[in-house]
């Protein structure tokens, strides 16, 4: 889950597994594959670089070994907020 901020300043935590799209509209609109529509404060980037870092801390986790090497990626990753690496493009 990644916390996020609805336009109202309250906060929500979204199943990042469950985002379809993320687009900006100019505020950034979150299609769920539910088809469900979120409206958050943050941008695209800030979307798909907490997802990313929910997935790093999601491995590093589960593999403990390969945590090195994951902290590694990540970093080398962080700059690259390409959303099609996370995101269905149809």
């Amino acid at each position: 889950m990644i916390e996020l901020t609805r336009l109202n300043g309250h906060k929500i935590a979204v199943n990042c597994d469950l985002i379809r799209y993320a687009e900006a509209s100019p505020d950034t609109v979150l299609t769920l594959v539910t088809g469900e529509k979120l409206i958050v404060l943050e941008s695209c980037d800030a979307v798909t670089a907490l997802a990313f870092q929910y997935r790093v801390a999601l491995m590093q986790s589960a593999w403990p070994d390969a945590s090195s090497a994951l902290a590694a990626r990540s970093a080398f990753d962080a700059p690259h907020t390409d959303a099609a690496l996370f995101f269905d493009r149809d």
